[in-house]
């Protein structure tokens, strides 16, 4: 039985040596041509962290749940049925962890970055997005026969991670600083 360092060790690793440091480069660099483009200041650091964050915070998780395996994978569309077994099972924790997080940079910045309107359609727009992401993501991995299984719960999982993390970042998306026009 492998471990989760043994699985994930180098996604990881690449991620902490090459996607944060790539990632703080990308953002100086669009900071640096947003402000000479006309944006304020602190909007293109906001706008930069947020676009940035979204792709490297999601990034790691995708190349995981893409990441073919031996199992022979299948497809579960009845909704509890896969997360029941999986809470049952011996690796409950890191599957429903890591599912909670995989879109969780996704809602946590998508807010900030788009200016989400009422607070109370927030949750509900962010939901969708990551629901939508999520469905890509199992229809990839059926798809491609990548020995996983496709569920209907990893879909419900994600979105309601992307939910919360959409509320951990709510002083930022609730600010009512001025917008610039530059989109």
């Amino acid at each position: 039985m492998t471990t989760i360092t043994d699985r994930y060790g180098p996604v990881i690793l690449v991620t902490l040596l090459v996607g944060v440091p790539l990632g703080a480069l990308a953002v100086a660099l669009l900071v640096r041509a947003r402000t000479k483009a006309g944006w304020s200041r602190s909007w293109a650091v906001r706008a930069s962290i947020s676009e940035v964050g979204m792709l490297v915070g999601t990034a790691p998780w995708l190349w995981m749940i893409l990441t073919p395996t031996a199992a022979p994978g299948g497809l579960q569309l009845v909704p509890l049925r896969d997360l029941l077994d999986v809470l049952r099972g011996g690796d409950s924790l890191v599957q429903v962890v890591g599912n909670l997080l995989a879109f969780a940079a996704v809602g946590f910045f998508l807010p900030v970055r788009l200016r989400l309107g009422h607070p109370r359609w927030v949750p509900l727009i962010v939901g969708g997005v990551a629901a939508g992401l999520s469905v890509v993501v199992e229809v990839l991995q059926a798809v491609l026969q990548l020995g996983r299984v496709s569920s209907i719960d990893d879909v419900i999982v994600n979105a309601m991670g992307a939910v919360l993390a959409s509320l951990l970042s709510m002083p930022w998306w609730r600010s009512r600083r001025s917008q610039p026009d530059e989109q």
